[in-house]
């Protein structure tokens, strides 16, 4: 590998490693029941590993353009909303209910990347109505529109 340069060498192991996570969640909601409660995430992890493996593929054929790679300025400027996602994904989508930690997460990415001024009650009133709109289109996907089950844990 050490004739691939860096940038492809970071677009292989992204992608190998967003490949390997949607075939565990496509195994996950291929295995667990009851089997109706997770007929939509089967059909949404099935395409995403269809996606997934075909950019790992590409990403290993060379047949991606790749640019500059992630600089570490970069990394560093996304490393918050990794964190944040981690702790959705391992402990607060369990701890407090799907709604109730997605829409803490969506608030907590929000605040964090929108370039807004932090200081002025204007723009955090904006992202409140921003993150009620996303919690209102969240429950109207899942329990009106598509009639599936949410993960239900301590508040939802």
């Amino acid at each position: 590998m050490s004739s691939v340069s860096l940038p492809r060498a970071q677009h292989i192991v992204a992608s190998g490693v967003i490949a390997a996570v949607g075939i565990w969640v496509a195994w996950v909601s291929y295995t667990q029941q009851p089997a109706e409660a997770f007929l939509f995430p089967r059909l949404i992890s099935t395409v995403f590993v269809v996606l997934a493996l075909w950019t790992f593929a590409k990403a290993l054929l060379g047949w991606t353009k790749v640019g500059n790679g992630v600089s570490r300025r970069d990394f560093v400027w996304l490393l918050p909303g990794l964190i944040i996602a981690l702790i959705y994904i391992f402990w607060a989508a369990k701890a407090l209910g799907f709604y109730t930690a997605g829409t803490i997460t969506f608030f907590l990415l929000l605040s964090f990347y929108d370039p807004a001024p932090h200081g002025e009650i204007k723009t955090w009133t904006r992202r409140v109505i921003i993150t009620i709109g996303y919690l209102a289109v969240m429950y109207g996907l899942f329990a009106m529109l598509l009639k599936v089950y949410t993960p239900r844990e301590i508040f939802f």
